[in-house]
């Protein structure tokens, strides 16, 4: 069997801009979300207009690149909410609780993403994550309950050995494996792509090592 191990962060303007691939990657081959904590601890960052400036070019290059929308409410809204904090641990630990609760973490990694680069959510909050979790229709007991006792820092400490094995540099990295042999897949020819993506994927199994593309950094992302 050959897999796909998709390290990611929900808050990586990158991963985001990937999200079609994966999405069409999943119909083809299984896909393991690894969350890499990219901005956890010392890297949580309340939002402020240092932020906003900064990030706003990124996200309309990675829009440009990759076709991905990004919503006003975004822009206008959470970008501009100082109340806001990005922290990447509290959605890592909803999308590990759905992974458990019925295979659903990559289903709730998706609506994550669009609620927070369209919608404009707080995604580190408890209660969006609840709501969300309910969206993909999720039972509210049954994922609290799990969401409060994963051990999202083991999690993230695995995610990153796992990135740190297969050379990768940052989020996202896609790694095939098949016969414990890990390869990188180059998914810069592929963004904006997705159907071209899942047909090379069908037809060209097992890939050849591949160079960089455009990524988030262990501590931080363009576009986060």
């Amino acid at each position: 069997m050959i897999t796909l191990h998709y390290i990611y962060d929900p808050l990586c303007g990158w991963c985001y801009g990937a999200k079609p691939l994966v999405q069409a990657a999943r119909a083809v081959l299984p896909v393991i979300a690894h969350g890499g904590g990219m901005m956890t601890g010392a890297n949580r960052q309340p939002v402020s207009p240092q932020l906003r400036n900064y990030v706003m070019p990124h996200d309309r290059r990675i829009a440009e690149y990759t076709g991905q929308p990004f919503g006003e409410a975004y822009f206008e809204g959470l970008l501009r909410d100082e109340r806001a904090v990005f922290d990447s641990a509290p959605p890592i630990a909803a999308i590990l609780a759905a992974e458990q609760l019925g295979g659903r973490g990559l289903d709730l990694l998706e609506r994550l993403q669009t609620a927070h680069y369209v919608e404009g959510r707080r995604i580190a909050d408890e209660a969006v994550l609840l709501e969300l979790a309910q969206a993909i229709g999720l039972e509210s007991e049954a994922f609290q309950s799990v969401f409060t006792v994963v051990d999202v820092e083991a999690h993230i400490k695995a995610s990153r050995a796992l990135l740190a094995q297969v050379g990768g540099q940052g989020f996202p990295t896609l790694v095939l494996q098949q016969d414990g042999q890990f390869t990188r897949v180059d998914i810069g020819p592929w963004l904006g792509k997705p159907e071209a993506f899942a047909e090379w994927l069908n037809l060209s199994l097992p890939v050849q090592a591949s160079s960089p593309t455009p990524v988030c950094s262990l501590d931080g992302c363009p576009g986060s």
